[in-house]
């Protein structure tokens, strides 16, 4: 007999890591000016996507936004909760079916821990990066991998039939 009430529970109510986010293929942006009736917000979040393309390229890289990730280190949402806001670009590897790192700007939102201590905030912070590689290979694995690599073959073709340039936004 456990002595987990949880034990049937559902494995994602379970997790000892929760991860959502909103993701954007730096690929697709075909346009980086906002809508003229955008909100501030909204207009720089444009701002930080154009920021983000000038910076890695949109080669293999993915804005994340709309992004938070929770640790908890108890069985009590209400009493050991640490969450975090975080919004940036992971990187995948040349067959983009895997993350291989990320630039995230990384925020704490909020915690049920009484007992936190700045240092452990910073280290959680710094394992945010390494939760969300984990869970964009999770994201990665749902997605159709036959569908990127026939994307990437096309993209090689691209490249081989015009010489090594294939332009903005490929």
């Amino acid at each position: 007999m456990s002595n987990n009430p949880n034990a049937n529970a559902n494995s994602a109510d379970t997790r000892p890591v929760d991860i959502s986010f909103d993701c954007i293929p730096l690929r697709s942006m075909a346009r980086l000016d906002p809508p003229l009736d955008a909100s501030p917000g909204l207009i720089a979040k444009y701002g930080r996507i154009k920021n983000a393309i000038a910076e890695h390229g949109t080669f293999n890289s993915y804005y994340l936004h709309n992004a938070t990730c929770r640790f908890f280190v108890t069985n009590d949402p209400k009493n050991g909760m640490i969450a975090f806001k975080f919004e940036g670009v992971v990187f995948t590897d040349d067959s983009d079916l895997r993350a291989r790192h990320t630039a995230l700007k990384v925020t704490l939102d909020k915690e049920t821990c009484p007992w936190l201590e700045q240092h452990v905030v910073k280290w959680f912070e710094e394992t945010v990066s390494h939760a969300v590689i984990v869970e964009f290979d999770r994201y990665i694995g749902v997605g159709d991998p036959e569908q990127t690599k026939k994307r990437m073959q096309q993209l090689e073709r691209a490249v081989v039939d015009n010489g090594g340039f294939v332009g903005m936004h490929l």
